[in-house]
């Protein structure tokens, strides 16, 4: 049994695989997480967060044996050809790996649909090339509520029409129809250079989904099982000390 932990500032997720088998899913605190993964005999455990330093998991998960703290000295399964390795967040990295052992020998964008709306490129020869960081659902409509006087904060509860005739049916329309028109804009800017495969995943992903004209796949866990395939990898080549 193998462990991989995706923490964030307040929650975190959890998954135990089996021979490539996500075989058990849990979110929920740290405290939490660690309460159930105490309960389970695992080979190797892969800990990774964008919100907590090395030091910090290190100290979180110190009782844990054969761990491996993901950082930019990690062996990866592909090539990270970022500019500013230091920089990107392991999600995008990892969502890449699991992109690279779904389509192998495929060029493949990956669209994140979360706080934030990251567009990543991995090309057929596994090479990470970077992509695009735009901003989420939420984020935009509290920007609209925030950085004005008058305008209400919403939410978006359905695919509105694209011509609003109330100021809160004009909010819903920019927010959510600018959203359905960026990614189609840039999946055409995407196809005039290549082919390639579109996996959505994300917490916004199942509303915009069916929105997209391209077919896409729906890939729910493409953070937790990259993050595996890098587990995997380094227990294989032996890069990390038992």
């Amino acid at each position: 049994m193998y462990a991989v932990l995706d923490i964030g500032n307040t929650f975190g997720k959890m998954a135990l695989y089996e021979q490539g088998k996500q075989l058990f899913f849990e979110r929920g605190k740290v405290k939490s997480l660690i309460k159930s993964l105490k309960k389970v005999k695992t080979k190797a455990i892969l800990v990774c967060s964008v919100a907590q330093s090395k030091d910090e998991l290190t100290a979180t998960f110190k009782e844990f044996r054969n761990l491996i703290i993901l950082d930019n000295n990690t062996s990866l399964p592909i090539i990270n050809g970022y500019g500013t390795p230091e920089t990107l967040g392991y999600d995008r990295l990892a969502g890449a790996v699991a992109a690279h052992y779904l389509f192998p020998g495929e060029h493949c964008l990956l669209i994140d649909m979360g706080t934030a709306i990251k567009y990543d490129y991995i090309d057929s020869e596994a090479v990470f090339r970077g992509g695009i960081i735009s901003p989420g659902l939420q984020m935009r409509f509290k920007a609209l509520h925030t950085f004005t006087k008058k305008l209400p904060l919403l939410e978006a509860d359905n695919i509105p029409e694209l011509i609003g005739n109330s100021t809160d049916s004009c909010i819903k329309s920019g927010v959510v129809n600018g959203i359905i028109a960026e990614l189609n804009g840039i999946i055409e800017r995407y196809q005039k250079k290549l082919d390639f495969k579109i996996l959505i995943s994300g917490g916004d992903a199942g509303f915009f989904e069916s929105q997209i004209n391209y077919p896409t796949f729906a890939a729910p866990n493409l953070v937790l099982d990259g993050l595996y395939r890098i587990l995997i990898h380094n227990v294989e080549n032996k890069s990390f000390t038992y």
